[in-house]
Formats: structure tokens, C-alpha cells, sequence
């Protein structure tokens, strides 16, 4: 596996070369035509993108001499030099070297002696004339020709791709099965072989779409500075986790959302440097965006240290809107509490503006995010400050479930949205207020018969019986918005990667059901829908 210092280093051979051979051809367009300013704008830009890269990179000599040429490029654009005479050859020479310093990274050889060169463009930097003397380019081969091995494609051919790996992996399951079924060792050999092959093409494209999170990150310096200046408060933020990886499409979808948090932390959570100074705290709020891995998930958090959220005037507020009865609500820990802010329409402001309180779109943020397979977790303590926590697959093409079944027929669940799975006998479950409850990982989880649950009578689900139970009962620990629900299945099958196919009509109306999957046996499952299902609980729970 390729270290990351060695993938910074090909990125940047690949844009390097591709700014050289640009540089050959504006600058042959300039000297046919010194007026020619959009050739001119082009150059200054290369050698400031290729100065900012290589000194990133600690190629320092090329640094220099891209920003020397900058320089002059500079005093070109803005008519204090013109592009003639004994300009030309020094420009023409810093190209060159440019060039020869460019491969030289690239075979790992050594450096051309650059110090005439970087004299002469301080020379004329000066207004002085330079010294034409001699060699200003020390190569053994100027006129090389190189091609860039970065090659540029369009997201909606890699999708295409992806569909058809996704289609592969399909009929790779069936064969596979079918290999197994027939018991012919020729066959299982090639279906093994083609399970590897199609293992790795899959891998590979899920690679290619791969990006670093900081190409999205580095835009929001500009946008912190904006909502902060318009809300009158001064913030300072910290970007970290840049070159964290993530499915191109995944980091495209978030972007809305993302900007909504950071928006509401600005806006509502990080308090005025008055307010602050008050409560004893830093005129200047801190807000984060911070970018790791966990597992197989990348986790993408925003982070202030502002006045958090109010648990009990959250409370308050759902009770208002008849989310949850007084007698409910004061029994919700500040975890259920919270996860009422991601109810739509939910909001804690008392004035609707461009920037409002938290809650204004953290249901379209919280639908952004399911939509992908993923979580959104929200931690706050009141006078310290919040963080919002997106919980991601690192690609959104194949996704990891736990397959059961339940009447004989085969379902899947995401594993995003799978805390753990258990196995317990019916005494090891309480009764209470008519509901069954299980204890699990020292929490009390509200547990229902998925069979009960996915019933299409809209009466409220029948008090609990314990007797109906017999022997030990396979149970699937759900999580979402911050709830953990327990249901119960006939039996767990296995967990494996699979591809979601959306539904067709007119079952793609059933909100219970997030798309199928076509198995090994060429069965067709259906994937249940956390999300949908936790709304039917809540609807339907006695």
C-alpha cells in the first residue's frame, strides 16, 4: 500500500508536469503577442500554484524560482516591464529549468544549479540587466517531452462504472452460490477466482472516486469569516483532518448540510465576544471542523464552544408542539431530548433570519445523512459548547448490512444503523407500561416483534405478553436520531456487503422498505428502512 507521502508526491509530479507544458504554451503565445493578457494571467497563475505546491512540499529551489517568475509575470501585468528583449531569454530559461527541476523530482536525480537563474530574476526584478552568459538552464536533456499521468474524469462516467461493478458483484454472489449448490469443483474454482477479481475491480473504482475532505474543508475560512462579520462576533477556526478520504458523490451530498451546522454554530451557538466576556469566557468563540476514520466510517465533526443547547427549554418545546405529553418528556434522558431538534420544522429560535437557531434545517441535514446510510449524533453541555458529529460510509455503492429473516423470507438492515445484535431468553425481558424492555449495554431498549411492528393495521401496537415468547429470541439493536429500538427476528443469517437497487412502482411508496438486493441465490431481499421503521415504533407504540 502506497504511504500518503508518497500519494502527495505523485499528485504532485502529475499537476506539476500538467502546469509545465501549459507554461510552453503560453509563453509561445505571449512572444507571438506580448498584448495577449489572457496568456499572461494564465502564467502568473501557474508559477503561483506551482510555487504554493512545491515549497508544500519542501522542493524549496523550485519554489523560488516559481516565485521569482511570478514576480515577473507580475510587473508584466501590471505595465511596469515589458516582454521584450533581454527578458525573454530569462524567461524562456526559468521555463526550461522549471522543466528539468520537475523531472529531476520525478526520477529522484539531482538538481540542475539554479543560482544564475535566481540571480537574473532578481536582477530584473530591480531593473538591472541581466547576465546572458553561459548556460541558464543546466540539463543534459530542456527538450524532453512529458506526459502528466494524472488523467481527469468526469464523476458521471465513474458512477456508470460503479453501477456495473455493482451488477457484477450481484451475478459474482449468484455463481458463487450456485457453485457451492452444485458441488462441482471446476465450477467453485472459477466462481472463487471470479469473486477475487471482482473484489478487487470493486475496490479499485470505489478508489478512484475517492477524495480528501480538505477540498471541501479550505472553502469555509471565507464562509466563517462572512457569517461571523454579519452576526457581529469574532471567531477563530480550526480545520483539521484534510487529507481524510471519503467517496466523492458522499462529500458532494454533505455539503448543504455541513454548511447548515456551521452556520447555526455561528449563529446561534457561539455568543457575542460581550456575552462571552460575561460569562468568563475568551472574547473569541473557537469553532471546529475536524475530519476522522472509525473503523470503515469517516466521522466529519463541528465543534464550538458556545452556550449549547438547553436541554429542558428543548423540553419545553416539544411538549408545546405536542411532540411528546409532560409525563414522556420528563422521563427522556438529554440524549432523546436533544434528538427532538432534528424533527422538521423543529426550531429553538425566537425569529426566523438567514442565520437562525439551532434546529432551523437539522431535518434536512438529519435526511441528508440517513440518505447515505449514515448518522448524525449531536453531544452538548450547557455554558461549554456543542458538537454535531456526521457519521459516513466511505462510499455509498456497496454497503455493509446484516441479513435475517423473519417469516421465511430474507431481509437486510445497514450496518450504519446497527448498535449490536443479541440473543436472549424471554425471562432476560421486562414488562413495563406495556412494552417490552431489554437491558443492553446498561440501557434500557425498548424491544418490538418486527413481525408486530411491519403489520399494516394502523392500531397502535397490542400490549406486551411475555408468553408469546418461546425459547431464546434473536434481537437486532437499531439506532437512530440518538433512540435505540430492539427487533425481533426469526433468525440472523450472516452479514455481508450488498447493493441497494431502488424500489420500483408502486412499492417504492412504501416508506418502510429503502430499496432490495438481489442475493447469491438469486432471491430478491428487501433492505428495511431504519429510520422509517423508528417513526412507525414511535407512532404506533401503546
Amino acid at each position: 500500500m502506497k504511504s500518503r507521502e508518497q500519494e502527495y508526491r505523485e499528485m504532485f509530479m502529475a499537476e506539476a508536469l500538467e502546469y509545465y507544458d501549459a507554461m510552453g504554451r503560453h509563453i509561445s503565445e505571449l512572444e507571438k503577442n506580448p498584448s495577449a493578457e489572457a496568456a499572461l494571467n494564465e502564467l502568473f497563475r501557474l508559477m503561483h500554484n506551482l510555487k504554493a505546491n512545491a515549497r508544500a512540499m519542501g522542493f524549496n529551489e523550485l519554489g523560488e524560482i516559481a516565485h521569482g517568475m511570478e514576480t515577473i509575470f507580475g510587473l508584466i501585468r501590471s505595465k511596469e516591464k515589458d516582454f521584450t528583449g533581454s527578458i525573454i531569454p530569462v524567461i524562456f530559461g526559468g521555463i526550461d529549468t522549471i522543466g528539468t527541476m520537475i523531472r529531476a523530482i520525478g526520477e529522484d536525480a539531482a538538481m540542475p544549479e539554479v543560482d544564475v537563474l535566481l540571480a537574473n530574476l532578481d536582477r530584473l526584478v530591480k531593473g538591472e540587466e541581466p547576465v546572458l552568459e553561459g548556460e541558464l538552464v543546466t540539463t543534459d536533456d530542456a527538450r524532453k517531452l512529458e506526459l502528466s499521468d494524472l488523467v481527469y474524469i468526469q464523476i458521471k462516467k465513474l458512477d456508470h462504472l460503479l453501477n456495473l461493478v455493482g451488477e457484477l458483484i450481484i451475478d459474482r454472489d449468484r455463481i458463487f452460490t450456485l457453485g457451492q449448490e452444485i458441488g462441482n469443483p471446476a465450477l467453485q474454482s472459477v466462481a472463487s477466482h471470479l469473486f477475487r477479481i471482482a473484489d478487487e475491480l470493486q475496490y479499485s473504482v470505489m478508489d478512484a472516486r475517492l477524495v480528501n475532505v480538505g477540498s471541501l474543508f479550505n472553502k469555509f475560512p471565507r464562509v466563517v469569516r462572512d457569517v461571523a462579520t454579519a452576526e457581529q462576533k469574532e471567531v477563530n477556526l480550526t480545520i483539521s483532518g484534510q487529507d481524510i478520504q471519503i467517496d466523492r458523490n458522499i462529500l458532494q451530498i454533505i455539503t448543504d448540510s455541513l454548511l447548515h451546522l456551521v452556520r447555526n454554530a455561528i449563529g446561534h451557538g457561539i455568543e457575542t465576544p460581550q456575552e462571552r466576556e460575561k460569562s468568563g469566557k475568551p472574547a473569541i468563540g473557537e469553532l471546529a471542523i475536524l475530519a476522522s476514520t472509525e473503523r470503515d466510517d469517516v466521522l466529519i465533526q463541528v465543534r464550538d464552544d458556545g452556550r449549547g443547547i438547553n436541554v429542558d427549554s428543548v423540553r419545553r418545546k416539544a411538549v408545546e408542539r405536542g411532540l411528546v405529553s409532560a409525563n414522556a418528556a420528563a422521563t427522556l434522558s438529554p440524549a432523546d431530548v436533544r434528538a427532538f431538534l432534528f424533527e422538521p420544522g423543529f426550531s429553538m429560535a425566537k425569529e426566523v433570519t438567514d442565520i437562525s437557531g439551532r434546529g432551523v434545517g437539522l431535518d434536512v441535514v438529519k435526511l441528508a445523512i440517513d440518505s447515505l446510510g449514515g448518522q448524525l449524533r449531536v453531544e452538548s453541555e450547557l455554558g461549554k459548547g456543542t458538537t454535531f458529529t456526521l457519521v459516513l460510509p466511505t462510499s455509498i455503492a456497496v454497503k455493509g448490512a446484516l441479513l435475517f429473516e423473519l417469516e421465511g423470507r430474507s431481509y437486510a438492515l445497514l450496518l450504519m444503523h446497527i448498535d449490536s445484535v443479541v440473543s436472549l431468553w424471554p425471562e432476560q425481558l421486562h414488562v413495563v407500561g406495556g412494552m417490552l424492555l431489554a437491558e443492553v449495554q446498561g440501557e434500557n431498549v425498548p424491544v418490538v416483534s418486527l413481525r408486530q411492528l411491519l403489520h399494516t393495521s394502523d392500531e397502535p401496537l397490542r400490549p406486551a405478553d411475555r408468553s408469546e415468547l418461546h425459547g431464546r429470541q434473536d434481537i437486532i439493536i437499531a439506532n437512530y436520531n440518538n433512540r435505540r429500538l430492539g427487533l425481533i427476528v426469526d433468525r440472523f443469517v450472516r452479514q455481508q456487503n450488498i447493493v441497494i437497487k431502488p424500489m420500483s412502482q408502486p412499492l417504492d411508496t412504501i416508506d418502510l422498505f429503502g430499496g432490495v438486493t438481489l442475493l447469491g441465490s438469486g432471491q430478491v431481499c428487501l433492505v428495511l428502512d431504519v429510520p422509517a421503521i423508528t417513526r412507525v415504533f414511535l407512532a404506533k407504540r401503546p
